[in-house]
């Protein structure tokens, strides 16, 4: 059986432990490869790989790290098909999200392809008497990524092509459940020409993986996950001086009020519930309806389609491509089962049950059908956990007051949405809502890779978000320099603050 393993200075190496874990198809239930399972010597090697390739790496033109960077996007372009069959094989997402998922990770790439201009400094002439100022974007060292089993190729992109522009090296810890797509991006960095050690990737638990956190050499730690973690690492890597950029779990709320287009909200309500199996930190578990008549407006014409999803395995393309795949592992899916059951039990008022959906020929596939809670409350346990499965609740609430108060009410704050035709409820909801990413009329308002992807609240820990202006802030620091040059004029020693005006 094939072994995923490590790329550690260059090269694809298993751990010597020759402990593994199965990776399986979440369609079939069957393990369809295995991946290795690193020492903490293994992860020290990978951190000393990377420390040793930073200085020459970091003096590197910004232009030449650039080429390389357009090389590597020439390839993803060119494997794509590769890539989504990975990811669809070890995730069970749909091909088109799975292509999706590529898309995006490769516009942070073409955004950080523009480092040269990204990382300029700032100049003042004549601050003073024959005294000049100006800034440097320096990078920091080796930084580290630990990322999640939902985007296994998209949230690495969000981190290490920035990461690498701007000079630094990198070592990426991939989750066990999809390791494939890592180690293939590994590969293709290295055909770019990325010299070897300056990204490498190591497959380990958490022993090995708490070296990023707390070895002296790894300057910066980007994490995403659950929220209990993403606090864990940000707190470990803090106390050991590093910067921290850790994003945590989401609720993500549509408000819809009575004015919204029906039609347009239904559809994009669908795909944000129920794209990729609810397993998104930016999906769409709950609306917060404005009135009964728009709750049961709304409820009248998503029933009909939540029945109708086709779920199914996600490699099938083209027009007979399913809209839902499995979730990812059996034990997600009894979570996921779990949270429905306690819905019930606590009163919310299940209209549609997804517990018991069967796909025909895959008995053993890890599929959970599209469910539909009403009457959710906010003492509800689905209304306060983030469930990643394909589950939506509708809290009804008496007018938009309410609505938002109810928003904002949630400890998380990752996104939230209005839809509406009135543009004083959505520019006033823009305005209020404790929330990092906000979509009016827009179902996921996930920022392109030229703005920064951050939540609010417990959503995230650290001060700079993800890709975009933050992520290149994030990836380097800043030096300031004031210069003088002697004209042969004696210089008289000054004792008291110098000062230049």
């Amino acid at each position: 059986m094939e072994t995923v393993g490590n790329f550690i200075n260059g090269k694809i190496c298993l751990s010597s432990s020759g402990e593994t874990l199965p990776v399986t198809n979440p369609a079939t239930g069957e393990i369809i490869r295995e991946v290795t399972q690193s020492t903490s010597q293994e992860m020290l090697d990978a951190i000393s790989s990377a420390h040793q390739a930073f200085p020459a790496w970091s003096k590197t033109a910004p232009l030449r790290r650039a080429r390389i960077l357009f090389k590597f996007n020439a390839l993803l372009e060119q494997h794509r098909d590769e890539l989504a069959a990975l990811i669809v094989s070890e995730h069970g997402k749909v091909w088109s999200d799975a292509l999706g998922e590529l898309t995006r990770g490769m516009e942070v790439v073409e955004f950080a392809c523009g480092i040269p201009h990204l990382s300029k400094g700032e100049y003042s002439a004549t601050v003073g008497s024959g005294v000049d100022s100006y800034s440097l974007m320096q990078p920091l060292g080796v930084v580290a990524g630990i990322t999640p089993f939902n985007f296994p190729a998209m949230v690495p992109m969000w981190m290490f092509p920035i990461a690498l522009a701007c000079g630094n090296t990198f070592v990426l810890k991939p989750p066990a459940p999809v390791p494939s797509a890592s180690l293939r991006l590994a590969e293709l960095l290295k055909e770019a020409g990325l010299p070897d050690g300056v990204f490498n990737v190591v497959h380990c638990g958490n022993e090995a993986a708490s070296l990023l956190t707390s070895d002296p050499r790894i300057q910066a730690v980007s994490f995403v996950g659950s929220s209990g973690v993403a606090e864990h690492i940000y707190t470990t890597a803090s106390a050991h001086g590093k910067r921290v950029q850790a994003f945590g779990a989401a609720k993500n709320h549509a408000i819809v009020m009575p004015d919204a287009d029906i039609d347009a909200t239904v559809s994009a309500i669908m795909g944000g519930a129920y794209g990729s199996a609810g397993e998104r930190c930016m999906a769409l578990p709950v609306v917060v309806a404005v009135g009964d008549d728009t709750a049961d407006r709304l409820i009248a014409r998503l029933t009909p389609l939540i029945k109708a999803l086709r779920i199914g395995p996600g490699d099938v393309r083209g027009e007979q491509e399913n809209e839902m795949g499995p979730v990812v592992s059996r034990a997600h899916q009894q979570k996921v089962l779990g949270y429905i059951d306690k819905g019930e039990r606590e009163g919310a008022k299940l209209l549609i049950d997804g517990r018991n959906y069967r796909v025909p020929g895959h008995a053993n596939g890890f599929f959970v059908g599209g469910t539909l809670f009403d009457h959710v409350t906010t003492d509800m346990t689905i209304w306060r956990e983030e469930i990643f499965g394909p589950v939506l609740g509708i809290v009804r609430v008496a007018d938009y007051a309410e609505a938002i108060r109810t928003v904002n009410a949630h400890e998380f704050g990752n996104g939230s949405v209005i839809f509406t035709t009135n543009g004083h409820y959505a520019r006033d909801f823009v305005q209020e809502v404790e929330a990092g990413m906000v979509g009016v009329n827009i179902p996921v308002p996930v920022p392109v890779a030229f703005h920064s992807f951050g939540g609010w609240k417990r959503s995230v820990f650290g001060a700079l978000n993800v890709h975009g202006p933050d992520g290149v802030r994030f990836y380097t620091r800043m030096k300031t320099v004031t210069t003088r040059w002697p004209n042969g004029q004696q210089i008289v020693s000054e004792f008291s603050m110098p000062t230049l005006g």
